[in-house]
């Protein structure tokens, strides 16, 4: 082996300096850097990821971790024609944390403006080419490149996106079309039907439209997660998609004299269907039982069934005492699925006249607490609390139960206390202690909120039952 130590090798001005021969290759030794040669066109990649703002330097290649939030790269200022940077998404979260290209005085792609990254996976190099272009952006990718993976392609209802998932919403009927399925070919869904309306006379809430679902790859915590059931699998086709509306209320005007309870109960709410799913309206709330000339009547109505059930009315007789326990409450989950789609309602008291809550999808309505008339020790029942989840990118409650009405035997001023309605869309009861009433009010539009049963008024005029709040269903999948 020859060896040769010289400080300097030069050739004749304007003429070729041959190293090595056809075949050879010429190595730098361990630790020995270049100078003149120029850039390749690759980085030195700093293996350390940054987890706050830097100025980078050109040659080297940053992996930047916005886990804990947002973070700014500064371009080198004052920079020479083919200076190389390269940034990419450490964690796969530049999406919800962005990642902001401080252009630092040059223009990047012609434009005098940072650059936001605000996709996942995404990984840049930056070229500095002159003062007009500035810095080019090439070699750009994201990490699902990567693989040959296909995407869903779908369109239907108001479309919106949550990094990397695609998020169909539809309020009203329409059609979830599919053109391509994609190799996953499954899509996660939330399916809530319409709430059930409140009773008429010393009514129960109505119970919260049914309410189903699946939680596999949320942007927003899901609380719910261990009542989800599983993705729905679909193909190139369209899936009509239908909304529940919420169930009608009585108008003042539609009591029944003698009527035993059953013509005075809430309306029950509509179905929800989307593919294999449908999520069953929410049961009316029950009422007074008006059967006076007929004491073999005089028991409390019950709340009808459905997703929810709706919450027990008030027994007409025996005031000071809890309603007929042969009464039977307003079942939930009817007809039954796996995960259950809501809750039952409860049960109201005559001490004094109080009416239940309707069933939420998360909790039971809440029983009616006995105390005196036109005093805030009793209470009618709340409505059952729905479930709060993130399908639509932000945590968000849907399927509450309507609240009872309460109803006090005095003119004593002090007004009962009023029930709330669930989180979800609940309506509050209506109460009345002379001479105050307030009916019941209607569930939120697009929540499968239960409405609030309405009670009496002065002189034995009636308040209206609300209406239930309308269904909502929401699909959401993976389209990059």
């Amino acid at each position: 082996m020859s060896k040769i130590e010289v400080n300097q090798i030069s050739s004749q001005c304007g003429s070729t300096l041959t190293i090595g021969q056809s075949g050879d290759t010429v190595t730098l030794a361990c630790g020995a850097t270049q100078s003149g040669f120029g850039r390749s066109g690759s980085v030195n990649w700093d293996t350390t990821a940054k987890t706050a703002g830097f100025t980078a330097v050109s040659g080297n290649g940053y992996f930047v971790n916005t886990t804990s939030g947002a973070i700014t790269v500064t371009l080198p200022a004052t920079p020479s024609a083919g200076d190389i940077v390269s940034i990419s998404d450490y964690a796969n979260t530049s999406a919800t944390n962005n990642i902001t290209v401080a252009r630092n005085g040059s223009n990047i792609e012609g434009s005098a403006s940072d650059l936001t990254i605000e996709n996942n996976g995404i990984a840049l190099t930056f070229i500095y080419v002159d003062g007009t272009r500035g810095w080019k952006v090439v070699n750009a990718g994201k990490e699902a490149d990567k693989s040959n993976v296909t995407y869903m392609t779908a369109t239907g209802g108001t479309e919106t996106t949550c990094g990397d998932y695609k998020i169909h919403t539809f309020t009203g009927p329409g059609t979830f079309c599919v053109s391509c399925a994609g190799d996953i070919g499954t899509v996660d869904y939330l399916v809530v039907a319409g709430g059930g309306a409140g009773g008429l006379d010393l009514a129960g809430g109505g119970g919260a439209g049914g309410m189903r679902f699946s939680a596999t790859t949320y942007c927003a915590p899901c609380t719910s997660a261990p009542r989800a059931g599983s993705v729905v699998p679909v193909t190139v086709q369209g899936y009509p998609i239908a909304v529940g509306g919420g169930g009608t209320g009585f108008a003042p005007a539609c009591r029944v004299t003698n009527d035993p309870g059953t013509l005075s109960q809430g309306n029950n709410g509509s179905n929800s269907i989307f593919s294999t799913i449908t999520s069953t309206g929410g049961g009316g709330g029950g009422s007074y039982n008006n059967g006076d000339s007929n004491p073999l009547q005089a028991a409390a109505t019950p709340g009808k069934p459905g997703g929810s059930g709706g919450g027990q009315g008030v027994d007409s007789f025996s005031p000071g005492t809890a309603n007929n326990p042969a009464a039977p409450i307003g079942a939930g989950n009817t007809p039954p699925v796996n995960p259950s789609q809501g809750n039952d309602g409860g049960i109201g008291t005559n001490s004094p006249w109080h009416a239940a809550g309707g069933g939420g999808a998360g909790a039971v309505g809440a029983n009616a607490t006995p105390g005196p008339a036109c005093n805030p020790g009793g209470k009618a029942g709340d409505g059952g609390v729905g479930l709060q989840i993130g399908i639509s990118g932000t945590d968000t409650y849907y399927a509450g139960g309507g609240g009872g009405a309460a109803f006090g035997t005095s003119n004593n001023a002090a007004a009962p206390q009023r029930s709330v309605g669930g989180l979800g869309g609940g309506g509050a009861g209506g109460y009345s202690c002379f001479p105050t009433r307030f009916n019941g009010v209607a569930g939120t539009a697009n929540t499968g909120g239960g409405a609030g049963g309405s009670a009496f008024g002065p002189s034995n005029s009636t308040g209206g039952g609300g209406n239930g709040g309308s269904g909502i269903v929401i699909i959401r999948y993976k389209y990059q």
